[in-house]
């Protein structure tokens, strides 16, 4: 059967599909995360990178942070089985803590970059945790939806 008889199999419409389920496995994976966020006051933080201040906007900036990474995660990712994606996951948090955590972040808030002490180590276990359930509900996702 060709490609135009079903859109949902267009090659534009795939990679909508993995960006989406990626997002949504992203906030998912964001709001694991964001308790550890919560319990080590650290939203406050992330509401500075948009001039902001108070946790409700450091947990709405985190949580679009969350889905960004998690599209990607969705398109960079190919569909595998549930261990070779936990792995994937907890490379791409690992990824993203050295990027986001220890780079991009402080260097946005005028901080000292690749500075390791308590924060950085909640901040590395955030980021794992957030690679961890990230791929785990994409898995999820994309087996229900039969990409698995």
């Amino acid at each position: 059967m060709s490609t135009a008889a079903h859109p949902a199999h267009h090659p534009v419409q795939l990679v909508v599909t993995r960006g989406l389920h990626g997002a949504v496995a992203g906030i998912g994976g964001g709001l694991v995360f964001g308790v550890l966020m919560v319990l080590t006051g650290m939203l406050p933080m992330v509401a500075m990178l948009v001039g902001g201040s108070g946790a409700a906007v450091g947990a709405v900036v985190h949580l679009v942070i969350s889905a960004v990474l998690g599209a990607g995660f969705g398109l960079a990712v190919p569909a595998t089985g549930f261990r070779a994606l936990l792995v994937a996951g907890a490379g791409y948090g690992l990824v993203w803590w050295v990027l986001g955590g220890l780079l991009l972040m402080p260097a946005g808030l005028g901080m000292p970059v690749l500075q390791i002490g308590a924060t950085a180590v909640w901040s590395l276990v955030g980021h794992l945790l957030y690679g961890l359930v990230t791929a785990s509900a994409l898995f999820g996702i994309r087996h229900r939806a039969g990409r698995a």
